[in-house]
């Protein structure tokens, strides 16, 4: 994810990739000498927290696609950016077809109200739930159990199955290639100098495309 976002922020006309960044270096000092406006966070749920409060608290807007914050973290950001008048991007998925997914599984929930959530990654994602299918609960509405799968052999995929009396209704989608997060990891990149708070979800950019 890392090569893949730089190599799409190295394409967006007016970006300039002024640094890559790893765990020996310290961030708020490399974003203050470097001045960067923006920082995109594709690292782990272990330090996501950490790195965007880092990011927010040195001045830059922060565009995070690592899932792993819980709704107490992602409050706690929101607060810390309307301090500092920031506006930022939380993205739990960076696909637009998972982002038009949870779009249909708002749109269905209101007319099946039980359904269950099954999310399936390769074997090294640590968060589980993932946070695709802690936001797709969000935007439901309804109390839908999630089922974490993590198997070697996947990249990323999320099924949300609707019941109904005599029939089932299932939203099925299916990451083939980390390619299909360029398109989002762009997105986010040409309207991030426009938000002027901390937003949760490519969804709410999308309504305005």
């Amino acid at each position: 994810m890392g090569q893949l976002a730089c190599a799409v922020v190295s394409e967006i006309p007016g970006f300039t990739l002024v640094a890559k960044c790893g765990r020996q270096d310290d961030l708020v000092k490399k974003i203050q000498v470097l001045e960067a406006q923006v920082v995109l966070d594709v690292t782990s749920a272990d330090c996501v927290y950490q790195n965007a409060e880092k990011i927010l608290q040195a001045g830059a807007r922060p565009i995070i696609g690592t899932s792993g914050l819980n709704e107490g973290q992602v409050d706690q950001l929101k607060k810390i950016a309307a301090e500092r008048n920031l506006g930022g991007i939380i993205a739990p998925n960076f696909s637009l077809g998972a982002i038009l997914m949870m779009r249909f599984a708002k749109e269905a929930a209101k007319y099946f109200p039980k359904a269950e959530i099954i999310e399936m990654h390769h074997e090294q994602k640590k968060d589980a739930p993932s946070g695709t299918a802690i936001r797709t609960q969000e935007m439901m509405q309804i109390n839908a159990p999630i089922h974490s799968v993590r198997l070697p052999g996947l990249i990323a995929r999320q099924q949300v199955i609707f019941g109904g009396v005599g029939e089932t209704l299932t939203l099925d989608h299916n990451t083939l290639n980390r390619e299909a997060f360029a398109a989002g990891i762009r997105l986010a990149c040409e309207r991030i100098m426009h938000v002027d708070q901390l937003i949760y979800g490519l969804d709410q950019l999308l309504e305005n495309k």
